[in-house]
This record gives C-alpha cells, structure tokens and sequence, in this order.
C-alpha cells in the first residue's frame, strides 16, 4: 500500500532533496528518458529530472494527435526559457491506427498505453540507450485505477504487470505518494511557472478521453475546437478543471428553419482539491449562453451544448 503525504504536511524542500537523490542513484551513470505532455505532473517530473540528471536526462514530447491546440509549440517553449531542451516526436500515425475502430473506453485506454510505452517509447528507449523511465504517476492515479473506476495508462506495478518486463526498461514514479495539491506545490518550488504548476489536469490519454466513441482525427478535431472555444469562458473561476466532450449520438436540432441531425457536445466545469470528490462549478447562466453560442458557431455541425449538473461521485472528472 502507498503511503500517501498529505499536502499540508509536504515539506517540499526534503521531498525535493530526497527525490533528487533516489533518482540519480536509481539512474547511476547510465540515461533516463521521460515524457512531457506539458500537465502539472509530468511538468513536475521534467524539472525534479532535470535537477538530478542534467543532461542525462532526454526529455520527448510526443506529438499523438490528442492534444489541444498549440499544445506542443506553448509547452516546449516553456522549458526552452527554464533551460530544458525537449524533443518532439511526430507519432500521430501510430496512435490513430491503433485507435482506428475502437470505441470501448477501455480498450481506447489500453490501445493508447500499449501504443505509447511498447511502440512509441519503447523505441525511443532504445534509440536513446536509457534503462529508465521517468514518469508523474500520482496517487489518485493509482487509486481510480485499482479500485476499477477507470484504467490510468500510467500504472502499471499495482495491477502485476513488470515494465521491465513487458517494455524493456524501469519505471520511476517519484510524485506516487502525492495528489494533485501537493504535485503543484512542488512544482511552484522547483520553479515552474505559475502558467505550468496551477494549470487545469489534462488526461494522458488526451483529447481521446474526451471523445464518446471512436476517436478518429475528424472527431479529435472537433472537440479540440470546442476546446479551444470553451476555455477562454471558463479560465476566471478558479475551477479545478474544466473541459469539452463530443458526444457519440447525434441530436435533432434545427437551423434557418430546417432540420439539423447534429452534433452535441457536453462541458463540464469542475471544483475540487485533489480530484477525489469534485462539484461542478456555479458559472452564471449568462456565460453558459454566450459560451454555447460560440461554440455552435465555431463548430460545424454541433446543434447542442449542455452542461454537467452531477457530482464526483458519481460521475467522475473526464468522461471515458
């Protein structure tokens, strides 16, 4: 069992220290690798990597096709300014076809974990020469994913499977015992920005844990513009997360006086601490509206915006 450090008894100079410590040792004169997708967690992970290994460490982001808009060009930018050099690796292909048809949402998580640490990271791995892997596995993580809530694609060691084994190289998880409240202390104190420590989570599946049904890059596209449209009306309230859903049904709507079979997408708007519990944010109506009519006019086809009422439990933060 993890013993969990509870935020308000983190003392984010020793964790740090310790941290720092257990990775290079773990690491000895060999390589690490890690992967940035640019959330708090893995931002976290790059910078207790790169005060431990310097140059040792090789730092990816992987371009898979699921983030949001300029994604990649804002997060490598970041860490170009703190001094971490970040390669980007072009791999939407490989995460489409394996999405290609898949609609559970399970086998969707389970296609995005094989593609990414057998596929993708696993030659990475042995381009680079690495036997480790660094990654922002937190204890909430591991939580939802033992208890069957839903499979996080970053646990591996609580449900029997040995990344060793089965990818070829070591996992290291040093934020395992925090939740998100204390992973964004430690990242103020290892001097990230406030643009990258306070930002809203964002899935590692990426957009595809937004997308009810086959995440195709048609449907990818859409959610990312609703998105890139939802956010700018949500970012005021000191909500916890909030994010956009394609829905896989479509709605009988109507437009310039005539029919329209289109689609619906959902926007959930979240309050919470450390994504245990969460409670849908009070946004005033009148954002509701305006932000529903620029959503269905910045995205073709939609006739439907609604918004998320139920709690956490027992809905839960992201939708598939």
């Amino acid at each position: 069992m993890i013993k969990e450090i509870a935020a308000q008894d983190l003392d984010t100079k020793s964790f740090i220290a310790e941290k720092v410590a257990d990775i290079r040792s773990t690491v000895g004169d060999g390589w690490a690798i890690n992967a940035l997708s640019g959330g708090v967690d893995s931002s976290v992970v790059t910078m207790l990597g790169h005060l431990a290994l310097g140059d040792k460490l090789k730092t990816i982001f992987v371009q898979n096709g699921l983030m949001r808009a300029g994604e990649a060009e804002q997060v490598t930018g970041f860490f170009r300014d703190l001094g971490v050099a970040v390669e980007v690796v072009d791999a939407r292909d490989e995460f489409f076809a394996a999405l290609k048809g898949v609609t559970d949402p399970e086998a969707k998580r389970e296609a995005i974990t094989q593609t990414f640490y057998r596929e993708v990271f696993g030659r990475l791995v042995r381009e680079s020469g690495a036997k480790h892997l660094l990654q922002g596995t937190i204890l909430t993580d591991v939580d939802e994913t033992v208890a069957g809530i839903k499979r996080q694609h970053n646990v591996f060691e609580q449900l029997g499977i040995d990344p060793q084994e089965v990818f070829g190289y070591k996992i290291l998880e040093p934020l395992i015992r925090l939740r998100k409240d204390g992973v964004r202390k430690v990242g103020e104190a290892v001097g990230l920005p406030k643009e990258l420590f306070d930002r809203i989570p964002f899935p590692g599946p990426g957009l595809a844990a937004r997308v009810i049904g086959e995440a195709t890059p048609e449907r990818i596209e859409i959610v990312r513009e609703a998105t890139r449209t939802m956010e700018p009306h949500l970012e005021g309230f000191g909500a916890f997360q909030y994010l956009a859903v394609l829905h896989e049904d479509r709605v009988t709507g109507m437009r310039d006086g005539s029919r329209d079979f289109g689609m619906q997408i959902e926007v959930r708007c979240w309050d919470s601490l450390d994504a245990r519990t969460a409670t849908p944010t009070r946004v005033p109506f009148e954002v509701l509206e305006k932000m529903a009519k620029d959503i269905i006019a910045a995205v073709p086809g939609v006739v439907s915006v609604t918004y998320n009422i139920a709690t956490k439990p027992p809905s839960t933060i992201e939708v598939v």
